[in-house]
């Protein structure tokens, strides 16, 4: 099971020793708002790249901002949650930006992986992990299993989010 640290500075020390020790550290991020079967199998393919898979996780604000007023559909402590949960996952931390440029560069992971819904030419936060020499990784499926998709889905079957 994965741990939640929302302190970014005690998550750079904690993954500055495992990278010390040899150990290679991936990082994704996402909103995550509500988890489905492209989510897992981006996060396997992720922790393929590497030894330690730290999750990134919008909060609730910026998922307000990104995806509507409407979302997030669950608060950021249990999507934290559901995602130390899952075998695939090292830790999890909270972040408030729209884009990871921020923690990229306190976290300093040798992997920054983004799902098949983009290219290397696309990733947002493409000039800051090169700045920091990390590697980029498009991992996943490539199946479109968007939250969007599932939630549309719920809706014409006349259920609500």
């Amino acid at each position: 099971m994965g741990t939640i640290v929302t302190d970014h500075a005690r998550l750079a020390e904690i993954l500055r020793a495992l990278k010390q020790a040899g150990r290679r550290v991936v990082f994704t991020n996402g909103c995550f708002d509500l988890l489905h079967v492209g989510h897992t199998r981006l996060l396997e393919a992720a922790r393929a790249e590497g030894d330690i898979l730290v999750v990134g996780l919008n909060d609730d604000a910026s998922v307000r901002r990104l995806k509507g007023p409407g979302r997030p559909l669950q608060p950021e402590s249990e999507r934290a949650e559901i995602l130390a949960a899952l075998r695939w996952v090292d830790f999890v931390t909270i972040f408030s930006g729209e884009r990871a440029d921020d923690i990229l560069r306190v976290l300093r992971p040798d992997v920054h992986a983004k799902g098949t819904d983009y290219t290397p030419d696309t990733i947002p936060e493409r000039p800051t992990a090169d700045a920091i020499g990390a590697r980029l990784a498009i991992v996943g499926d490539a199946k479109d299993h968007g939250t969007r998709d599932l939630i549309a889905r719920i809706l014409e079957a006349g259920g609500s989010p």
